[in-house]
């Protein structure tokens, strides 16, 4: 009896130490819900051995105009990350299009608030640390940066990244690399800054930099016809007046996103590099 005793003790502390340690293993979770819309949702990317005091969290933002694409578009991206961060959170967040006159601006923004503030509700069950950083391309860049400047409830950025976002709404339709830019930015817009130069206003990044902003990488080619390289220009510019670290990387003949593997190597390099220093 005594034999069988001992035996069923170390059966359970056995147990029980692989439950633990499964506890914080690893764990990916696909598509979960953060609002309503079949758009309002994301996939979780949790490292193993993380903790509430040490994981940063890395929230990936998709582009497409802000009226197409889907979070699956930057599955390399995190694939990338998470070789070359592997203590980090990823997450990567689809959001509500503007098509057909629906979810016009700024359903967009307001998504990724209100995926913000899930994902820091969820902190403690995902055990990662209130240490958040965001990451866009295209439209996603947009949104990235318009979040990390004008909103730091409930928590502010650690570190913004942008690859070819626009910044200066107004500038970039009366300005447009492109003759469909402006008819784009109308578009998901449901105006023109001359019917409604407010809206314009609040959703351009570049109005909201102050001194107290967050580190920002601006990553552009020179021929982007899409985003014009001057919209990562003019915000480097204004965060570097305001004394907010910037660091801005133009890649020379890049399009838009169009980038050889060797410039997305190095720009890869520059991100983790980037996020080392200012997200750590």
């Amino acid at each position: 009896m005594r034999l069988l005793f001992v035996c069923f003790i170390a059966i359970l502390t056995i147990v029980s130490c692989k439950k633990k340690e499964d506890a914080n293993a690893a764990k990916t979770m696909l598509n979960v819900k953060y609002g309503t819309d079949t758009r309002q949702a994301m996939d979780v990317y949790l490292p193993a051995n993380r903790s509430t005091g040490e994981t940063p969290v890395l929230i990936l933002v998709h582009g497409g105009g802000w009226s197409e694409g889907n979070r699956t578009d930057l599955n390399a991206y995190v694939d990338t990350l998470k070789r070359r961060l592997p203590g980090y959170a990823i997450i990567n967040i689809s959001y509500r299009l503007a098509a057909n006159g629906q979810n016009l601006f700024p359903a967009q923004e307001q998504d990724v608030k209100a995926c913000i503030e899930f994902i820091y509700s969820k902190r403690n069950e995902y055990k990662v640390s209130d240490r958040f950083a965001l990451l866009g391309a295209s439209a996603g860049a947009h949104l990235s940066l318009l979040h990390a400047y004008k909103y730091t409830a409930p928590v502010k950025l650690k570190a913004v990244v942008s690859f070819f976002g626009p910044t200066e709404l107004v500038q970039m339709y009366n300005n447009p690399p492109h003759p469909l830019v402006p008819l784009l930015l109308a578009g998901v817009t449901g105006a023109t800054p001359s019917t409604n130069l407010s809206l314009y206003q609040q959703s351009s990044p570049y109005n909201f930099v102050a001194a107290g902003s967050s580190p920002t990488l601006l990553l552009h080619g020179s021929a982007d016809i899409v985003v014009a390289a001057s919209q990562s220009a003019i915000l480097h510019d204004k965060l570097t007046l305001a004394g907010v670290a910037s660091q801005y990387v133009l890649y020379n003949g890049g399009g838009h996103g169009d980038w050889s593997a060797a410039v997305y190597h190095d720009a890869f390099n520059k991100v983790e590099a980037f996020l080392r220093l200012h997200h750590p």
